[in-house]
């Protein structure tokens, strides 16, 4: 394994599983002898540990107990525009490594990965800065042809989003023609064209979409 030597880089790691953050830190130290690591489970000592301790790079779940990394991606930014993120995650990443991209990450490795794979990749982000699978580089070339595939649900319009919800909260047409005073065949036409626009049959994949691309 190539090591990086005589270079003092200092790590954030952050994660919730104590294991991955020490299975990251033993194999970081493979690569980068002379680490420095800080560790948090915390979404929100991310920050306070960017601004105070000269994080360089910064590897991180995608998602926390007390949130989701996606939405403090532009606080680490500003606190220091020099860091590196790599997001390192289980979740899909045909689904989410986009909207991390385009939150300002600047790489995505999933969990399921083998350990040469993530080996690798610590070694390439740490050389380059940067790292995208074979998946996230297609998705980015799919995405100049289609830029929806960050949210499919940019197609809908203020009141179709508001209706989807409703829906994926388990409101019925009833409730929510009552509730946004408005006819029970005008709700049953817009969740036609819900599922029309997001090529959804049911309500199951409405949810799944409603929680994958807007409540996470």
């Amino acid at each position: 394994m190539e090591q990086i030597e005589n270079r003092k880089i200092t790590f954030l790691l952050a994660d919730d599983h104590s294991i991955v953050r020490q299975g990251m830190e033993i194999t970081i130290s493979d690569i980068v002898p002379d680490a420095i690591f800080y560790h948090t489970s915390s979404l929100q000592k991310v920050i306070e540990l960017v601004e105070t301790k000269g994080i360089e790079i910064a590897v991180m779940d995608a998602h926390f107990p007390d949130g989701n990394s996606l939405h403090i991606i532009a606080d680490m930014k500003k606190a220091n525009p020099d860091i590196k993120i790599l997001i390192f995650s289980g979740l899909e990443e045909e689904v989410h490594a986009l909207k991390f991209f385009k939150a300002g990450a600047n790489g995505y490795l999933s969990k399921l990965s083998e350990e040469e794979e993530v080996k690798e990749a610590l070694l390439h982000f740490i050389q380059k800065g940067e790292f995208y699978s074979e998946i996230s580089r297609n998705l980015l070339v799919q995405l100049i042809a289609n830029p929806d595939l960050i949210n499919p649900l940019s197609r809908l319009t203020k009141r179709e989003l508001q209706i989807a919800e409703m829906y994926a909260d388990g409101l019925g047409n009833l409730e929510i023609s009552n509730s946004l005073d408005i006819k029970q065949n005008t709700v049953s036409t817009i969740k036609k064209n819900i599922f029309e626009k997001l090529k959804i049959e049911n309500i199951v994949e409405l949810i799944d979409l409603i929680k994958t691309h807007h409540k996470i």
